[in-house]
């Protein structure tokens, strides 16, 4: 270590100009606090007040006679000469500053966290309904059990009268029924699950078709509905192609092959908590049904899970309202699917919603076109989504 020693000619410390060191000493404070967002405050003591003689003596130059030369020596660190009070006191204050600055640094850079998950249920926890001690177990569960009642996507291959065509046609239709008897939403997504889950098991001649539909809808209706329609309103809207024992006698037979399974989880169960997690507004909801309702005509959806279906039709809905992909860590950790697991069955949401107003079968379409659901099907797709 070296330091500046054994001035020659070092002038008086009377005429060091006090002036001149509270000047230097203020400049490095402020180029200190340049380098700090929060402004650190130290008092100093102020010179004495000099006479006025005094003053401006010191601030005439020095002569010529005194020569300001040094020299520069090695001294060991434990030299009685290199403590700290030979350290001049603007420095040590500078050192200070600078200490405190990357203190102030170090605890900024840890406040940077990533997005913190927020509880959902906090504000229901004095509601015995919302049964917030159990929800989590409850959403674990249907996660477990979905697999379970779900079909292939390819059953349709062991029908030999019937064809993919053939049930989307059904399923629009029965999108109307529903509409017409203002039944429940879980009710229509409960009926196309018995049906795809009795066409899987048991084959079905094309005239039999529409009566497994009606049949699956009177059946999800005792399910789910507190005033349920009657054979005979099911009937009438048939135009009468079936009997009333004929309806009885497919209601026996399907819930034979079905075993009586009824409590399966559908995509309607998951997008109530997953919109929960978004922090949804009803233009965001009804959105979203209307694009999970898309997906429930088309047979190649069966691919993906009730759980993926319903993350994905809220994604989709997101980006078609703010025309951004938006997909937070609250609704990641609540719907456990990262933004990369949606994608796929997302973009197939995107080609749903830029044709759902054309074609044959417009029922969704027509039915969220109505001012009873917000026209939601005419907010424009989210098309970017298309471009990867």
């Amino acid at each position: 270590m070296k330091r500046l020693l054994h001035h020659h000619h070092r002038l008086p410390l009377g005429n060091i100009s006090q002036n001149v060191m509270l000047h230097s000493h203020v400049n490095k404070l402020d180029l200190a606090r340049k380098f700090t967002p929060h402004t650190v405050q130290h008092h100093f003591p102020q010179p004495h007040p000099q006479p006025q003689e005094n003053k401006k003596q010191n601030l005439l130059a020095p002569t010529p006679s005194y020569q300001l030369d040094c020299d520069i020596v090695d001294i060991d660190d434990d030299d009685g000469d290199g403590s700290d009070d030979a350290v001049p006191v603007f420095v040590k204050h500078t050192e200070a500053m600078l200490d405190e600055i990357d203190k102030i640094e170090e605890v900024e850079m840890e406040d940077v966290e990533e997005e913190p998950v927020l509880d959902i249920d906090a504000c229901d926890r004095k509601d015995t309904l919302a049964v917030v001690e159990y929800i989590d177990d409850i959403y674990s569960f249907y996660k477990d059990i979905e697999n379970s009642s779900r079909v292939s996507p390819n059953y349709m291959n062991s029908q030999f009268d019937i064809n993919e065509r053939m049930r989307a046609i059904l399923i629009d239709w029965l999108v109307e029924v529903h509409y017409k008897f203002e039944l429940l939403e879980e009710t229509l997504f409960l009926t196309v699950n018995l049906i795809d889950r009795f066409l899987e098991r048991q084959a079905v001649i094309r005239k039999k078709l529409q009566l497994v539909g009606v049949t699956a809808m009177l059946i999800a209706c005792k399910y789910e509905e507190v005033s349920v329609p009657t054979v005979e309103d099911f009937i009438l809207i048939t135009d009468k192609a079936y009997t009333r024992n004929e309806v009885l006698d497919m209601e026996k037979l399907m819930m034979n092959i079905l075993q009586f399974k009824l409590s399966v989880p559908t995509p309607y169960m998951f997008m109530r908590r997953f919109l929960k997690a978004a922090h949804s507004d009803k233009k965001l909801e009804l959105l979203s049904f209307f694009l999970v309702e898309l997906c429930l005509v088309e047979c190649k959806m069966l691919k993906f899970s009730p759980s993926l279906l319903a993350a994905a039709a809220i994604y989709t809905a997101q980006c078609s309202l703010y025309q951004f992909k938006q997909w937070t860590k609250t609704t990641e950790w609540y719907t456990d699917y990262s933004e990369e697991k949606l994608l796929e069955c997302s973009r197939l949401m995107v080609t749903f919603h830029q044709k759902a107003g054309s074609g044959k079968l417009t029922g969704v379409y027509r039915k969220y076109n109505t001012w009873k659901y917000g026209c939601a099907a005419k907010i424009e797709p989210a098309l970017f989504l298309l471009d990867n």
